[in-house]
């Protein structure tokens, strides 16, 4: 490269562009990406291992399914933004924006985890004992702090 300042200048342009747009959604957004592109390759790397053959069509039905976990956060930034836009209406006003795409993310980021881990762990990498019982109780925290009691919902009707 030519000149590095060019490539740190527009780096810290577009993480800072993006910072501003995404807010709380920032941090969770970069980890996931980070966290898709590592199971990705984990999980060609596993296959591997595991004996079973690596297809185009399996391939494009993972990139799919990461595809499919943005959607869900997109579908929680629409809902974050109805949230916010109903109660500027009713008169309230809310502190954070996206808290309900980035609790998403937050579980999809532990999902994409575990799977990283139950990658490397067929490839026959030692890891310590605790490390997927943490992912996974950190998801479970995630989804319970906005688990709705369904039969709560019922009764009311």
């Amino acid at each position: 490269m030519k000149n590095p300042n060019i490539f740190n200048v527009t780096t810290a342009a577009i993480g800072s562009f993006l910072s501003s747009v995404l807010g709380v959604l920032y941090i969770p957004s970069l980890l996931l990406v980070v966290c898709n592109i590592i199971d990705y390759i984990s999980g060609l790397m596993a296959a591997k291992k595991r004996g079973m053959k690596i297809s185009s069509y399996k391939s494009i039905q993972g990139i799919y399914k990461k595809v499919a976990m943005w959607m869900l956060i997109v579908v929680g930034a629409i809902m974050d933004k109805l949230l916010i836009y109903t109660s500027a209406t009713l008169g309230f006003t809310w502190g954070v924006t996206y808290v309900i795409a980035a609790f998403v993310a937050v579980w999809l980021i532990c999902n994409e985890l575990i799977s990283i881990l139950e990658n490397l762990k067929d490839m026959d990498v030692p890891m310590p004992t605790f490390l997927a019982p943490i992912v996974r109780n950190i998801a479970q925290k995630t989804e319970d702090a906005l688990t709705i009691d369904e039969t709560e919902e019922k009764e009311e009707e």
